[in-house]
This record gives structure tokens, sequence and C-alpha cells, in this order.
């Protein structure tokens, strides 16, 4: 067998002659030094190659990898006698293509140079990696809030930018109306070909598919733990943002409304809780009258139903383990029948209804299910069941439901973890449309609920949400979406084709993104991210590394919140957007820059310039922007639309916010290779 090895100045192609070889081409390429075994090549130089060396050509014996005279395999041997290809000195070196005219990338494009010199990705158009193989590792630092106005403007206090990576690329940055985790999930995530044998496809109506039949039988026979363990995203992915929790109605520190609490010491708070509230309508609207939480198998742990349903030995909440035996008979004995039938041997940790402050207007029945007969007896306050919740919930566990801001609303009590299925699940029309959960239940479960004329069961319709968000921690989050494609975490990706990372980041991020093999690294500064960052990338085992410098976009926010700031942040870029015979961006260029970022923006550049050091010879570095100051774009929006009162003219102030929001959608990428 001979092999022709063509020397070109940015790669090397194999040249096979008939037949195969009998080994497999890693062996004669490899990825990390391009070394192929110096026994088994012949190297030829071509002379009418416009990339021919003057070296003299080395000519070396063909080699078939089989057996000696002896029977001994001599490819062992081999290892020990490569050529490196590249040299001593071979070096791997970037280059942005030229950009055509007012063309941007956009973020799966940052995330696909990462998969196409690490993975499976595509070549890029926009990039040119010289000796791609020779790149040991890339590093993927991610700096929020540095948009190109302010790159542009303070381009000397970041001059370590420039010195490794040269000029940046713009990037279309996601739109301002989404907030910064969406970000970093579109580069942390990729979308893959779903495989013909996996599930996630629609069913039609009526016809249950494989996963809804198994989905609940599954659940019932492995514990939370169990089925995390091949879940591909952890339950904290599924959980709405801060931005998404404000957006959909869902209230934090509201007068009068109580926040979980941490749990106690020595405790074990549940992990995950499905919860449903009922409720009828008095003077002051809507109030609720019961509760339900139901554990992911579909256990009832909290049922507020009259207490001479079940009949605990002592009125104090406590944890009773007990079988729920009931009388069959007419009216209120079958609704109580029908919601005691579906387990006979519950969890009951408290079982009372809720008696409204106010005088009931409308019981609700169509919807609730509650009746004047079922309240008549109850003297619970909702101060009790306050008391009763926060017993039972604490911070760390994360509540399901169906628009559960309006249930948390009821009770009064505002909440970080949640996810929502009538958000997880989304519309087909997009936008702030959301489905019935009665819909959802019937597609994805096979099962019709709501649909008694005595109401809705709280008990049915929290196991369902329970069961729909199952389904998509057991199938991941594109489950029920087009069955073409799927998303997977980036670093699953990067494990699958043999290459480890090391996630760098807030505790948050870490537990969203990391996968089994990758080093998950939780930090709380941008000094610990430097010094872990500075740690992985000596790692010779540490192929792909994300770390994030959040100060910057820290500093945004807490500017945005602050009102005299902001106010005069908005007093000073008015007369600059405003006036005729300046250009916009040169109104922004003379935006005044306040001793505080300065000082921000020189740690980011001393903080680059120690980590570029640290990187060895031919790692790549990528420095994403992601977004700008978006904080300071969300806060005048809200005063918009909320119509604050405001000495400012309201025109001058969409014209303000027109230019902030084209600013902060302008990202920057720079890549660069250490020599």
């Amino acid at each position: 067998m001979n092999i022709s090895i063509r020397f070109h100045a940015h790669m090397i192609v194999p040249i096979p002659s008939r037949p195969k070889p009998s080994r497999p081409y890693s062996q004669f390429h490899c990825t990390g030094g391009a070394l192929v075994p110096a026994a088994a090549v012949s190297c030829h130089c071509y002379s009418d190659s416009p990339f021919a060396m003057n070296s003299t050509e080395p000519e070396i014996q063909a080699f078939d990898g089989g057996d000696d005279e002896s029977g001994n395999n001599q490819t062992s041997s081999l290892k020990k006698n490569y050529f490196d290809v590249y040299g001593p000195e071979g070096r791997a070196e970037v280059s942005f293509s030229s950009p055509e005219a007012h063309s941007a990338l956009n973020i799966q494009d940052v995330q696909g140079l990462v998969r196409w010199v690490l993975a499976d990705g595509v070549l890029p158009s926009w990039v040119f990696i010289k000796n791609k193989p020779l790149i040991p590792k890339v590093l993927l630092l991610y700096v929020p809030g540095l948009d190109a106005a302010v790159f542009m403007s303070q381009k000397k206090l970041l001059s370590s930018l420039k010195e490794f990576c040269g000029n940046p690329r713009p990037v279309l940055a996601l739109s301002c109306v989404s907030d910064g985790m969406q970000t970093i999930d579109t580069l942390l995530t990729c979308t893959v070909k779903r495989k013909r044998n996996e599930g996630g496809a629609v069913s039609k109506k009526h016809d249950p598919s494989p996963e809804k039949e198994s989905s609940s039988s599954a659940s019932d026979s492995l514990s939370l733990a169990e089925i995390m363990k091949d879940a591909p995203f952890p339950i904290t992915y599924y959980t709405l943002t801060r931005k998404q929790m404000e957006d959909n109605g869902y209230c934090h520190s509201q007068a009068g409304f109580l926040s979980t609490l941490p749990t106690p010491s020595g405790s074990l708070p549940y992990e995950l809780l499905a919860l449903d509230c009922e409720m009828c309508v008095t003077k002051d609207g809507f109030e609720l009258t019961r509760v339900t939480l139901v554990d992911f198998k579909g256990e009832i742990l909290y049922l507020g139903r009259p207490l001479t349903w079940v009949t605990l030995a002592s009125s104090a909440p406590k944890l009773v383990t007990c079988s729920v035996s009931i009388e069959l008979g007419g009216g209120e004995k079958e609704r109580k029948e029908a919601w005691g039938r579906r387990r006979r041997h519950i969890e009951v940790v408290l079982d009372k209804l809720v008696k409204p402050s106010n005088p009931i207007i409308d019981y609700n029945t169509r919807y609730s299910g509650i009746t004047s007969e079922m309240l008549s007896d109850v003297t619970t306050s909702l101060e009790d069941i306050q008391d009763d919740f926060l017993k039972l919930v604490y911070q760390e566990t994360v509540l399901v439901g169906h628009s559960l801001e309006n249930d948390l609303l009821a009770l009064k009590i505002s909440h970080d973890f949640v996810i929502d299925t009538a958000i997880l699940y989304k519309h087909p029309r997009g936008g702030s449309y959301k489905t019935a959960l009665r819909v959802l239940a019937r597609k994805y479960l096979s099962k019709e609920i709501q649909d008694s004329v005595k109401g809705h069961d709280s008990i049915e319709d929290a196991k369902a949400a329970m069961d729909l968000v199952m389904l998509k921690i057991r199938h991941g989050p594109d489950f029920g979406s087009p069955p073409n494609f799927t998303r997977k975490k980036l670093l699953a990706v990067m494990s699958e084709y043999d290459k480890t990372s090391s996630l760098i980041d807030d505790v948050s991020i870490v537990k969203r993104y990391a996968c089994g093999t990758c080093h998950s690294i939780p930090v709380f500064s941008d000094d610990q991210a430097l010094t872990k960052a500075q740690k992985e990338v000596k790692n010779s085992k540490a192929h792909f590394i994300w770390t994030q410098f959040s100060e910057l976009n820290s500093y945004f926010k807490k500017q945005a919140d602050d009102t005299v700031k902001f106010n005069a942040k908005l007093a000073e870029l008015i007369p600059l957007v405003t006036c005729q015979k300046k250009s916009v961006s040169s109104g922004v260029a003379r935006c005044s820059i306040t001793s505080e970022l300065r000082e921000i923006l020189t740690r980011i550049d001393s903080r680059i310039r120690t980590l570029s050091a640290s990187l060895p010879v031919n790692s790549m570095l990528i420095v994403f922007t992601g977004h700008g100051d978006t904080a300071s774009v969300h806060r005048l929006r809200k005063m918009l639309n909320a119509d604050t009162e405001t000495t400012m003219c309201r025109e001058k102030l969409v014209k303000v916010l027109e230019e902030l929001q084209a600013k902060a959608e302008v990202a920057l990428c720079f890549v660069g290779v250490k020599h």
C-alpha cells in the first residue's frame, strides 16, 4: 500500500491508493498533532504545486500494518516512530473572509466555529483556519454588555482584544425583548438531526404514541434521581427566567406577598411539586378556595378538601400516610369518590379548603368545582394556608403548573423556580398565545380533562401538568416539535467526539448546561472565573473551556435600577440622539463614561490579557460579547409602557429607546490563536 500526502500551506489531504488501508485513517492523521506513521508513508512534494517545498523529498518505505514473520502485529511498534508533517514550528492561524457590505454574523455562527474546530461543525464561510488540526483547545469567553459602540469608543482601555485577536466581526444579537439567558442558551445548546428511532414526534389525535402509553408507568417505577440520570437537560433548564416571569405576570417583592424560604439545615426539600389552585369570585376579584400539591409520581401531598373526608388525629399540620376510604353515594359523595379513587394510598400533609376573607359573589363551580356546601363549615384562612404551604415548598423546590402566576397570585406567595407548561409548550401562533391545559393533555397524554360539568379537578390538572413536564425532561426541550431536529447541549456533542469540556460560570449556568463528562466549576465573581479558567487552559485533558466575565453587564443592570442615575443618563442621551446636526453614532460616541465604568473596562482588559497569556501555543480564544446594555432598554421600555410621569418628552424618549436598542443588538466576536 502507498499513500501520497500533498503539502499545502493550510492543510494536508491523504490520498489512498488501492486497495484501501487495513487500518482506519485516524492512525495516519491525528487531530491533535497531525502525525503520520513515518514507516508507513511515502511523502511527495509536487514541484508544479504553488505550495511545493524546497526541501528534499522524504522517501519512506510503505507499510501495510500486517504481521511480521513471527506473527506479531507491527502496528504497536510504529507508535514510537512518527513523522510530524507540520514540523516543530507548525502554527495554526486564523483570518476573516472579506465580509459583504452590511453583513453580520449571528450567534449560531459563533457556536459553529467551535464545533468546526473541535467536533462536527461545517466549514464556516466567514473565517479561515489554517492548520486546524494543530489547535488543541478552544476557550470561549462570554463578555455580555460590551457592544460595538462601547468597544469603538474605548478601544484604548481594551487594547488586549486588538493585540490578541485583531479586528472583530459584528454579530447580530438576539432581540432586546429576550434576556441574556437566551443568548447563553443559543451558544450552549445546538440543533442536531433527530435520529429515526428517537421520540418526540407528535402523534395523531386519539392515537397515543409509545411515549404517551409508557410515560406514566415509567415514571411510577423510577425515582426522580434515576430519571434524571438519562435526561438530556437538568430540571432547572426548564424553569422560567426572571424576564419570562416578569413578562407573564409573576409577582416579586409585592406588598402583602410572602416569599418561600431556604430549606432548614438537615432537611430534604421536595425537589419537584405540581401545584393547582381553585378560586371563586368576591368583591375583590378572585380569591383562593382550594389548593393541591402533587409529587412527580402523582401522589397527593396537599389537598384542600373538607376535613371530614379524612380524619386526622390532630388538627396541627403534620405528615400522615393513610388509606382513604369513601362511601359511595349521590351528590357531593360522588364528587368525593371521583377525587379519591385516583389513588387509594396517598400521602396527606394537610386536608383543608380555604374560606375567602370577603363575601363570595360567584363560586365559579363550572370551573372550580367548589360549591357553597363545601365551604359552609370551613374556617381556614389564607394566612393559615400560607403558613402550611411554606412548610412544604422551599426556595429550592421547583413548582410545576399551568399558568402558575394565577395560582401564586391567589396564594399571595412569590417563588423563583417555576416550570410553566403554558410557556414550556409553545403555541403554534407564537407570541403571547398560550395553549389550554386540556388541549395539551389530549395531544400529548391522550387524556381528557376538564370536561366535567361539575367543575375542574385540581388533582387531575396538577397531575397532567406534571406528566407534561416529565415528557420534556425525559425527551428534551424539543419534545412535541417537528421531528426532524432536536436540541442537545453543546458539551454533550463535544463528549460524543471525545472532547472534554470545562464549564466555568455561575452555579445556575453550570447546573443548566453541564453534562456528565464535563468539568463543572461554579464561580461567584469574575476574578474566580479568571483563576479557574487559567487552571483549565493548562489542563491537557480539557479541549473546550467556557467562562464568562459578567461585571460589565452587572454594572449596567445596577445603573438601570438606580432611578436617579438612569434619569441622568436619559437627560444626557436625549440631546445627542435628537440633534439633527450630529449622526446617531457620533452622538453615542460622545456619551460620557463614568470613572466606575472606566475601571471595569480596565479590569476586563487585564483579565483578558492574563487569560490569553496562560493559553498553550496554538490554542484558540473566542471572545463573544452577546449583547450591549439591554438593562437600560428594558427599564426604558417599562417606563414607556407604564406611562410613568416624567418631565421628559415622550417622543424624545422613544427616540432614545430606538437608539439604545439598536446599539445593544450589535455584538462583537473576536477570534485569535496563541503563538
